[in-house]
């Protein structure tokens, strides 16, 4: 499984099988050049401009909406339904939370979530652990450094990548990564995740910071 990241809550996934999944893609009033992308499935965690930009993704793919279970080509998407603030939705809606399993590994996309989860929500998603977690980390629209530490604690992946945060090309006035990692042990920066087995997994629990490209 090889994952890059496009900005943003932009995710491209690719399976060993050649399948790609793209998570929230954006449109280009974010400020990221919008990416040149083809996949057979595309998840949009909510039908706001900057995550739901299906028509930017090429090889007519399949679409994830909303919770309850999908099956895509053999692949099992499940949806948990959550809030894109912490008035149940009153401020900004709801935001749906995708796991999905690639390569014998399950993933887990937040979305913009905007709460630490409720006992309901963290039992739905904890169905069983998550080896790779997306997580929004820039606050503002979404949870910020410190309720994306509580949601790490509640879920306890075994690779945590941020998403969701400020960056030179990003036009949205939302926090940088920095607050997130601050006193962090066991991160580390790279292009580009790239897992061949489950055997490669870190034995202790880290944070990838990935390269937007």
């Amino acid at each position: 499984m090889e994952i890059k990241w496009h900005g943003h809550a932009c995710f491209e996934i690719l399976s060993e099988d050649g399948e790609v999944v793209v998570t929230d893609p954006y449109d280009a009033s974010i400020g990221y050049p919008v990416p040149d992308l083809r996949a057979d499935v595309v998840t949009v965690s909510h039908e706001h401009y900057d995550h739901n930009n299906v028509a930017a993704v090429k090889g007519n793919p399949e679409v994830v909406r909303g919770a309850g279970e999908h099956i895509i080509d053999g692949m099992r998407f499940f949806g948990v339904s959550t809030y894109h603030d912490t008035a149940k939705g009153a401020e900004r809606g709801e935001n749906t939370v995708f796991l999905f399993d690639i390569d014998g590994m399950r993933l887990c996309h937040l979305g913009d979530l905007g709460h630490v989860l409720e006992d309901n929500q963290l039992a739905a998603v904890r169905e069983k652990d998550i080896d790779v977690l997306f997580i929004p980390v820039g606050g503002v629209y979404t949870i910020d450094a410190k309720g994306a530490s509580e949601v790490c604690a509640q879920l306890e992946p075994r690779i945590t990548v941020p998403m969701h945060y400020k960056t030179p090309p990003l036009r949205l006035n939302i926090h940088r990564v920095d607050a997130f990692l601050r006193g962090k042990e066991r991160v580390r920066r790279a292009s580009r995740l790239l897992i061949r087995s489950r055997e490669e997994l870190p034995e202790e629990p880290e944070i990838l910071v990935l390269d937007w490209r």
